[in-house]
């Protein structure tokens, strides 16, 4: 990322939802006085859509990635357009899809000269009893949370040489305590974390590699996965005794993206310190 500009937009806040929050605003960012382009994998809902939302509101051009979530995906992209012409371009790929993933990439690498920020959103969460996993669900697993970025960042490495680019993978706090029966989930974000350190490595000094580790923000849609008890328990063993918001995981994506210049390989915890002591 490029710094000391000045980009300024006039944008109503709104939340994860689309909900408005408050009051307009003008949004000054730093960086040359040229427009800057992230891509948000999986960024139809949930924690995806509040990054990029926020990321929207900054100044960014939002390359929005979706898989299933058609009319979600088209909900939003009308709304970012709304609020900034030719800012928000849908993408359209299952990442556990080889052929899929590269059309992604040779789209992406059509539509934009440069890629400033790509934040690997995009995951896939079900129970694997040892016992009980077969091939296929491992490979799912693997293929949304692990391969899909590793070879979504590859095709995109041509678009992320000029202006200092970051990479932003989402992992998850259990992969240090993991979640019982979801062993197959936390052995593929844990090789997301090696990876962003090993890219971190491999891709400097021309591009950053950090991740964030969301703690308790977003409870599972499938609503039986944790019961009333265990949700309670997860609460009250973190210090801050509350749940977060997926603003609180945009928030922490731009702080690395755009005020984090010395940053690199670092996973930064956002889990009102359950790491500490759950």
């Amino acid at each position: 990322m490029a710094y000391g500009c000045r980009i300024r937009w006039s944008v109503e806040q709104r939340g994860p939802s689309g909900e408005k929050v408050g009051a307009a605003s003008t949004v000054t960012t730093a960086g040359p006085a040229v427009t800057k382009v992230a891509l948000v994998t999986g960024g139809a809902k949930r924690i995806g859509q509040a990054i990029a939302i926020h990321l929207h509101q900054l100044g960014f051009d939002i390359a929005l990635h979706y898989c299933s979530s058609t009319e979600k995906a088209t909900a939003l992209a009308d709304e970012l357009l709304g609020l900034r012409i030719n800012s928000c371009q849908l993408f359209q790929a299952d990442l556990g899809d080889q052929k899929q993933l590269c059309a992604l990439t040779a789209a992406l690498c059509e539509r934009y000269s440069s890629l400033d920020l790509l934040v690997n959103n995009a995951s896939s969460f079900m129970p694997t009893p040892i016992g009980d996993c077969v091939t296929k669900q491992f490979d799912d697993l693997l293929d949304a949370n692990l391969r899909g970025p590793y070879f979504l960042i590859q095709g995109l490495l041509p678009l992320m040489q000029s202006r200092g680019a970051s990479i932003v993978n989402l992992t998850d706090v259990n992969i240090d305590r993991p979640l019982h029966h979801y062993s197959a989930y936390t052995a593929a974000k844990a090789g997301l974390a090696s990876l962003t350190r090993s890219l971190a490595v491999e891709l400097a000094p021309h591009i950053r590699v950090n991740g964030i580790a969301p703690g308790v923000i977003l409870w599972p849609e499938e609503s039986g996965t944790f019961d009333a008890a265990m949700r309670e328990k997860a609460i009250e063993n973190a210090p801050l005794k509350r749940m977060g918001n997926p603003q609180d995981i945009a928030r922490t994506v731009e702080f690395l993206a755009c005020n984090a210049p010395f940053i690199t390989g670092q996973i930064i915890a956002v889990d009102g310190g359950w790491s500490l002591v759950g």
